[in-house]
């Protein structure tokens, strides 16, 4: 692993990833390639620790002659494809980019590393890699006693969003199959921590709290998810980069499945201790239920037994640990916040999203 091309590097994870490759890889050159679109800005790579081995080329994964020039140019051996529309409720209001993105820009990618691989031999194959970045929504929704999701689980994509990405993890194995393209998955829960686009639950929830605004939760708020820090995440993406297997899939967690009302009351109480003096406290009183997310999955968890027995990784941060994290940086963060935020896009799409949805009850 010389010359690693990160798609999506200037996003929410990408730029997390990037941050982790330069700390553990001191001789990896990162080529970062983003569209940056709307969750993705320059302003998540100002703290790249090492210039010097991070390019950033602004560009579209579905521009099949920039990935070849990018490919043979600076002979990437690694490829690590974020790149993604991710927002299932994005996703719901307009699927049509989440097609392009996620499944043809996938096909774009494999089809220019095969091409620089296998026909053009720009690298040695033995040194080879693409891995794909994919999400536990492909496998749907489990019921209360159901088993967690593991890497055997039958696929049953329930919203645009995880459509697109069975869609596309497909297409990756279906290039090692056929092709013999080596190739890795991993299939993580949500995420968060720095860095992450506001739209998401829990940096929706800590910026509503700090400015006394009304907190939204969808229907009951008992949709269960397991939350991986995203430095955990990187850790183990780069884990499955140095150790994984070729043609496996690696299903990735945090090792916790609280329901969506326990995050937001778990926010609500960092807030009152870490901003005992704003008038908002209790933080709780802002939270309001409204209604519900067509289609909305009601539980996942994933078991990580493979990733765990195999390549010896496990998450770092409990929960708790991870979201004091979060909280403080965001309200550390203020600037980087403010530039988000105001974007129309953004307050036009919380217009749309979650004011319109009105209060329940």
């Amino acid at each position: 692993m010389k010359n690693v091309l990160v798609t999506g590097g200037a996003g929410f994870i990408g730029s997390n990833f990037i941050r982790f490759l330069q700390a553990h890889e001191k001789d990896v050159q990162v080529i970062n390639l983003d569209a940056l679109t709307y969750a993705g800005s320059l302003l998540n790579l100002e703290d790249i620790p090492d210039l010097d081995r991070h390019i950033f080329i602004r560009g579209d994964i579905c521009d099949r002659s920039l990935v070849d020039d990018i490919l043979h140019q600076y002979s990437i051996d690694t490829i690590v494809h974020f790149a993604a529309e991710t927002h299932v409720d994005r996703s719901i209001l307009g699927p049509g980019q989440f097609i392009q993105t996620n499944v043809i820009g996938t096909y774009t990618l494999l089809e220019a590393a095969r091409q620089s691989w296998m026909v053009d031999h720009t690298v040695p194959m033995d040194m080879v890699r693409f891995h794909h970045v994919s999400t536990d929504e492909v496998f749907g929704t489990l019921s209360p006693d159901d088993p967690p999701f593991n890497e055997e689980t039958a696929y049953s994509p329930r919203s645009p969003y995880a459509a697109s990405k069975a869609a596309s993890d497909h297409l990756v194995r279906a290039y090692h199959h056929t092709y013999g393209l080596p190739v890795t998955i991993s299939n993580c829960t949500n995420n968060y921590g720095p860095y992450q686009f506001p739209e998401k639950l829990i940096p929706l929830m800590i910026l509503h709290a700090r400015d006394g605004k009304p907190l939204p939760v969808y229907g009951d708020g008992q949709q269960v998810r397991d939350w991986l820090f995203v430095d955990d995440h990187c850790e183990a993406i780069w884990k499955i980069l140095r150790e994984g297997k070729i043609g496996q899939t690696y299903a990735i967690g945090g090792d916790n499945q609280p329901a969506n009302l326990v995050i937001v009351e778990t926010i609500c109480e960092i807030m009152d201790e870490v901003s005992g003096n704003s008038p908002h406290v209790p933080h709780r009183q802002l939270i309001q239920f409204v209604a519900d997310r067509p289609g909305h999955d009601r539980r996942y968890d994933m078991d990580i037994t493979k990733i765990r027995t195999e390549l010896g990784w496990e998450p770092r941060q409990t929960l708790t640990t991870g979201l004091v994290q979060t909280v403080q940086w965001y309200l550390d963060h203020p600037d980087w916040v403010e530039s988000v935020s105001r974007q129309a896009d953004y307050q036009g799409w919380l217009q749309q999203n979650y004011e319109s949805r009105g209060r329940q009850g």
